[in-house]
C-alpha cells in the first residue's frame, strides 16, 4: 500500500526548492547563472570547433580537451536551464519522468568527467616522461579506445544509481532540497533505510572518483620526478605549464565535488547553502573556468584562434 501511494506521488514529480528560502540571493543567480552559462556555451564551443579545423590541434592532448569540451556542454545544460526556467517562474516543479532523466545524465556526465580527467593525466604522463614514444604510444586507436572506456564507465555508474535510487519509496515526500536533481537529495526523501543506496553511493565514488584520482596523483608523481632530473629552467617551466592547467581543473572539479558529500545531510539552513553552492561550483563554475584556464596559456591555442580569424578576414 505505501508504494501505491508512493507511486501516485510520483506522478506529479518533485518540487525543486533550490535557493528560494534567499529570494535576495535568486535574484543575483539569475544574473551571474546567465552570464557565466553563456561563457560556459562559448568558450567550450570554442575549443571543439578550433580542435577540428586546426591540423595542428589534431593530437591526443586536445582530442581528449574536445572531449572535456563536450561533455561540459551537455553537464551544464542538464541542469542551468531549469534552473533559470525555475527562478523565473517561481513554479520549481519537474515531472518524475524528467527528474529521473536528468538525474541520470548529470550523474552519467560527472562520472565520466572523473575517468576522463584520469586519462588525461595518463596523456601528460606519457607525453613528459616518454617523449620520444609519445606519439607511438598515445596513437589515435588509444586515444578513442580510452575516450570510450571514459564515456561507457560514466553512464554505466549513473545507471545503477539512477535505478536504485528511483526505486526508494517517498511516501509523498517530492521537496530536493537543490536546484537539480541529484542522488543525494533524493535519498533524503525516502520514508525507510537507505543504508544499501549509501553504500553503493559511496562504493561508487571509490570506483568513479578516488581510483582515478589516485591514478591523476600516480601520473603527476612520476611527472614531477622526471622534471626535477630535467637540468634547464626553461625545460622545467615548460613542462610545468604543460600540466599546470590540468592539475588547476583537478584540483577544481574533485575538491568541489568530494566536498559535496560532506553536506549530504545538511542539519540547517547554512549547512543547505554551502551544499547547494558547491553543487553550483562544480556543475556550472568549473566547466565554464575550464576553457579558459586551458587556453590563456595555451600558445597552440591562441595560434589557432589567430589563424580562423585570420581565415575569415581574408572571405570577407
Amino acid at each position: 500500500m505505501r508504494r501505491l501511494n508512493n507511486t501516485s506521488h510520483h506522478t506529479n514529480g518533485f518540487i525543486l526548492v533550490g535557493f528560494s528560502e534567499w529570494p535576495q540571493l535568486e535574484m543575483a543567480l539569475l544574473v551571474v547563472v546567465s552570464i557565466f552559462y553563456i561563457v560556459t556555451i562559448f568558450g567550450n564551443s570554442a575549443i571543439i570547433i578550433l580542435s577540428h579545423l586546426d591540423p595542428q590541434l589534431h593530437t591526443s592532448m586536445y582530442f581528449f580537451l574536445a572531449n572535456l569540451s563536450f561533455l561540459d556542454l551537455c553537464y551544464t545544460t542538464s541542469t542551468v536551464p531549469q534552473m533559470l526556467i525555475n527562478i523565473q517562474s517561481h513554479e520549481r516543479s519537474i515531472s518524475y519522468v524528467g527528474c529521473i532523466a536528468q538525474l541520470f545524465i548529470f550523474l552519467s556526465l560527472g562520472s565520466t568527467e572523473c575517468v576522463l580527467l584520469s586519462v588525461m593525466a595518463f596523456d601528460r604522463y606519457v607525453a613528459i616522461c616518454h617523449p620520444l614514444r609519445y606519439t607511438v604510444i598515445m596513437h589515435p586507436k588509444l586515444c578513442q579506445q580510452l575516450a570510450a572506456v571514459a564515456w561507457i564507465t560514466g553512464f554505466s555508474n549513473s545507471l545503477v544509481q539512477t535505478v536504485l535510487t528511483s526505486l526508494l519509496p517517498r511516501c509523498g515526500q517530492y521537496h530536493l532540497e537543490n536546484f537539480f536533481c541529484e542522488v543525494p537529495a533524493m535519498l533524503q526523501l525516502s520514508c525507510v533505510d537507505t543504508w544499501v543506496n549509501e553504500v553503493e553511493m559511496y562504493a561508487a565514488v571509490v570506483v568513479i572518483k578516488v581510483i582515478p584520482l589516485g591514478l591523476i596523483l600516480f601520473s603527476y608523481i612520476n611527472i614531477v620526478r622526471v622534471v626535477i632530473r630535467i637540468q634547464t629552467s626553461e625545460g622545467q617551466k615548460k613542462a610545468f605549464n604543460t600540466c599546470g592547467s590540468h592539475l588547476l581543473v583537478v584540483i577544481m572539479f574533485y575538491g568541489s565535488a568530494i566536498s559535496g558529500y560532506a553536506y549530504m545531510a545538511p542539519k540547517n539552513s547554512s549547512a543547505k547553502l554551502k551544499g547547494k553552492l558547491l553543487a553550483l561550483f562544480y556543475g556550472l563554475i568549473s566547466p565554464m573556468l575550464n576553457p579558459l584556464i586551458y587556453t590563456l596559456r595555451n600558445k597552440d591555442v591562441k595560434a589557432a584562434v589567430k589563424k580562423v580569424l585570420g581565415r575569415e578576414q581574408e572571405l570577407r
